[in-house]
């Protein structure tokens, strides 16, 4: 794989071809604005590299640094910050206007996962043919999807119409905590510590009676 070319690299040393930079040294102290072979003078006498680290400002500022250190700095950061994002899905669920209850309910379930698990929804309905001249069939399925999902959802648009569809987002209610994963090696573990019952004795298999010795009881006279 080819790198980048080197007009989007950091400009560092003799690469900085601008009239004059701000230079902050490597303990973050302004030496003020100079001619870049000035500052990469002093520089050098650090056993440091001049680095631009802002090339937009007026003008460009740069830090005399261990170039080396610096992206990897850099990366650190974006890793972070990559880390820290939160990527949202919208997972699209789709009605007919002559939706029977148990697709209903089906479909429902499905967007309730997907709004625990913190993701949006997009509830469509679509209309076929002559269903179009009927589009208060389709606001009332998604009125009614609303209403039954408040409590999860918080609806970020009313249903609006867009060609022969009927569309609103849902999106998951701010503070919603997503329900914790259940651990079946701790369930199974508890059920392996539960004492056994015991068999329960019937007439077929009542224990016999303790035998007695008839030699060790004296005769009565």
């Amino acid at each position: 794989m080819r790198g980048p070319r080197r007009d989007d690299r950091v400009r560092i040393n003799e690469r900085i071809r601008v009239r004059e930079v701000r230079v902050i040294d490597e303990t973050g102290q302004q030496l003020g604005i100079m001619a870049p072979q000035q500052a990469l003078t002093i520089a050098r006498q650090r056993g440091l590299d001049l680095v631009e680290v802002s090339a937009t400002a007026v003008p460009p500022v740069c830090r005399i640094t261990d170039y080396g250190r610096y992206q990897y700095t850099e990366q650190k950061r974006a890793r972070q910050a990559r880390k820290h994002q939160t990527t949202i899905v919208v997972k699209e669920i789709k009605f007919r206007p002559k939706v029977d209850e148990h697709d209903y309910q089906f479909k429902k379930k499905h967007i309730e996962r997907f709004l625990q698990e913190g993701d949006k929804v997009k509830a469509t309905v679509f209309f076929r043919g002559r269903e179009i001249a009927h589009p208060e069939i389709g606001r009332r399925i998604l009125e009614r999807l609303i209403s039954e999902v408040s409590e999860l959802a918080v609806a970020e648009n009313m249903p609006r119409m867009e060609g022969n569809t009927m569309h609103t987002i849902l999106g998951p209610r701010p503070g919603m905590k997503k329900p914790a994963a259940p651990a079946p090696a701790a369930a199974a573990q508890r059920q392996a510590e539960r004492p056994a019952a015991e068999p329960r004795q019937t007439e077929g298999n009542a224990a016999p009676a303790p035998a007695v010795n008839a030699a060790a009881a004296p005769a009565k006279e």
